[in-house]
């Protein structure tokens, strides 16, 4: 009988077994695991909208807006005052919708898609902002009130001059990428794009927690701040998770860190 043969098969290198984390990927979310909320290519879109922890946004933003709604309509509306927290509360809804729209998208078509929703729901935020600030301006105007005289204010200031000037780098990169250098220079952009974008939503959501402060607010509308609080909440714990790795361009220090291991 032959001897049996010696196996030639080399030991698999250290540090590349089975047990070796995997690198993360595009549908890594910032919480949980791979594919946790990314679309799926054959899901309809308006499924991200509700998608891994977005059901927990559209709680706090729909108690941010009816808590918001109800209590001007159950009290004596104003002409030059009623409409301000109204197209306020209605265009921070709309922007959580874009952010919500597009957050999950993964194919070249998802995106094309999301991104033509996601500016359209900003366009439609955007007008709703400066048609409230419009409105309460007036209303100081006429009335001879102080401009700037809450924290509210100031940070309304501040929010809206931010806003706008990120509406105009998201259409530059999106719709006229030759201003920033071209389309190759305008995609390595994106991710500044959406820093900014979710630093913004912090900032929005503490113009909201300071809008409950004023004295319209507690006086008039008695509107009570735990709402506020409660939505605000909601609405963090369900768009912060689902922040994509790769996105933010921080994929390659996570694999770096694995690779370490």
């Amino acid at each position: 009988m032959a001897p049996s043969e010696t196996s030639t098969q080399s030991p698999p290198p250290l540090g590349t077994t089975d047990a070796e984390p995997a690198a993360p990927t595009e549908s890594e979310p910032l919480l949980g695991g791979p594919g946790d909320a990314i679309q799926k290519p054959d899901a309809p879109i308006l499924l991200n909208l509700v998608l891994g922890t977005a059901w927990l946004s559209q709680l706090g933003a729909l108690l941010l807006l009816i808590t918001t709604w109800s209590a001007v309509f159950l009290h004596k509306l104003g002409a030059l005052i009623s409409p301000h927290p109204l197209l306020q509360s209605l265009g921070t809804f709309l922007l959580i919708q874009a952010i919500l729209i597009l957050q999950p998208t993964s194919t070249p078509d998802a995106k094309r898609l999301g991104q033509r929703i996601h500016a359209s729901l900003h366009l439609l935020s955007f007008l709703s902002f400066v048609s409230g600030i419009t409105i309460i301006e007036t209303n100081k105007h006429v009335n001879h009130l102080a401009h700037l005289h809450s924290l509210h204010a100031y940070l309304g200031v501040i929010t809206g001059t931010l806003l706008l000037a990120q509406y105009v780098f998201g259409i530059c990169i999106w719709a006229v990428p030759a201003v920033l250098g071209g389309e190759e220079k305008a995609k390595s952009l994106w991710r500044y794009h959406r820093y900014a974008g979710y630093g913004l939503l912090a900032l929005v959501l503490a113009t909201v927690a300071a809008a409950a402060d004023t004295d319209y607010s507690r006086n008039v509308l008695k509107i009570k701040g735990w709402t506020f609080g409660l939505g605000i909440a909601l609405v963090v714990v369900g768009v912060y998770p689902r922040v994509q790795l790769r996105k933010l361009g921080i994929n390659t220090a996570r694999q770096e860190a694995t690779r370490a291991v």
